[in-house]
């Protein structure tokens, strides 16, 4: 057997192909999630957060600085892509309710 059936038979068993356009896919959702957060939903926060600066925002207790507006920002993106998959998983599936099989 040829080195280069071996590696085509590889890539076929661990779909490696598919694997690559979702990572692919997936690294574009992010870049266009963070845009969301960053450029649309945090200005609209950021009225409501002392100083206007979100993304600098800190909370200094003693000698302990919190930096709860970059904190922020990732916690929104991370809910905002969770939702999304949900909905794709969803809909991918097709079933009325996503549950652990």
């Amino acid at each position: 057997m040829s080195i280069i059936k071996e590696f085509k038979e590889f890539l076929e068993e661990y779909k490696v192909i598919g694997l690559a356009v979702a990572f692919i896919i997936g690294a574009a959702a992010t870049a266009l999630v963070q845009s969301l957060v960053n450029d649309i939903i945090m200005p609209l926060i950021t009225p409501f957060v002392p100083g206007g600066e979100w993304q600098t925002a800190t909370l200094a207790i003693g000698p302990f600085v919190i930096k709860w507006g970059s904190f922020l920002s990732s916690l929104i993106n991370f809910l905002i892509l969770a939702f999304v998959v949900f909905l794709i998983a969803k809909w991918v599936l097709k079933e009325e309710k996503v549950t652990k099989k």
